[in-house]
């Protein structure tokens, strides 16, 4: 069953059998220059369960990941995509394997990474702008550094920095001075997704941001967050459950599934593709569309191996997708 095809609209996309050679010969010569973000090496995660044993949730993760990319995280409900992302965090400590960022191990939550969840991580009892100007104040200045004479200034810089923020989201300088409860769902995470850039951290981070809102809202935050990541290019890792979203904001989609059924066999990335920067949406890549969401959701429901559908790994590709270039021009 093909799910998730409600996609905001983008620009019409440039001819892709012609330009994938091009393409893909410019993202060789582009990898060679680019660092890595985050490396996550050979990395299991086991939990007790009762007396019964333990039960394996990832099993020899290894993944690396440039920094610039838009990194989406597909798979099943119980597969570990939000374990993953938490070990990114630093909120999660793996098993065995390690997880690091800009060179150094994650073994804590700090400035490197920021979190968008999916619920809205506001503060109820501040307002819009202290919600936004906490983080960078705190993480700088402790409750005796606000008595320093340099506080004042910088206060007022961070301040101006969350205005810049609250328009780049969509909001009016009069919303920052409401509180949460005013807000409308769809407003509320604008106001996370600012709260995260604030920290300008190295890594954005997110946990199904955008799954509790309506559609139309939905569509609407997913193009706003790609303009953002075209604009600043964050290395973005972003978890969700719907494979049409994840063709529209990624530049590369990594799919995490069981081999088998049974409760001891961990997820492992059963598929890892790169996508067009330009981004995929129904209306503008029409079967070609339909035919990569159905590529994409056999490999969550653990059925590349399949002999019915002829494909038997993740570079064997539907016919319509076999000149798919391995990246495209920006936004």
């Amino acid at each position: 069953m093909v799910s998730g095809l409600s996609t905001p609209e983008m620009p019409t996309p440039v001819n892709l059998q012609h330009e994938a050679a091009s393409i893909n010969a410019l993202t060789a010569t582009k990898s060679q220059h680019v660092a890595t973000a985050i490396r996550i090496d050979d990395v299991s995660v086991t939990f007790p369960i009762g007396r019964k044993g333990c039960r394996t949730v990832l099993e020899n993760i290894s993944l690396d990941i440039e920094e610039g990319e838009f990194v989406v995280l597909l798979g099943e409900t119980g597969c570990g995509k939000s374990t993953l992302l938490r070990m990114l965090l630093g909120q999660d400590r793996p098993t065995s394997g390690s997880v690091s960022i800009a060179g150094s191990l994650v073994q804590r939550v700090d400035a490197r990474s920021s979190y968008v969840p999916q619920k809205y991580s506001l503060f109820p009892d501040r307002t819009v702008l202290e919600n936004l100007t906490m983080g960078p104040e705190t993480s700088k200045y402790h409750i005796f550094g606000r008595l320093r004479p340099s506080f004042r200034p910088f206060r007022r810089q961070v301040r101006e920095e969350a205005l810049r923020q609250l328009s780049h989201m969509g909001l009016q300088p009069s919303d920052a001075a409401k509180y949460p409860h005013q807000l409308s769902g769809g407003m509320q995470q604008r106001v996370a997704i600012a709260q995260a850039l604030m920290m300008k951290s190295r890594v954005l981070l997110m946990d199904e941001a955008f799954s509790a809102l309506d559609p139309a809202t939905r569509a609407n935050l997913q193009r706003l967050l790609r303009s953002v990541w075209s604009e600043t290019r964050p290395t973005v890792v972003f978890v969700t459950h719907n494979t049409a979203e994840a063709l529209f904001l990624g530049t590369r989609v990594i799919v995490l599934a069981r081999q088998n059924r049974e409760d001891h066999c961990g997820s492992r990335v059963v598929l890892d593709m790169k996508l067009p920067a330009l981004g995929m949406n129904l209306r503008n890549n029409g079967q070609q569309f339909l035919d990569l969401v159905e590529h994409v959701e056999r490999f969550s429901r653990g059925d590349h191996h399949n002999p019915s559908t002829g494909f038997d790994d993740s570079n064997d590709l539907p016919e319509t997708l076999n000149a798919f270039p391995l990246d495209g021009e920006t936004l």
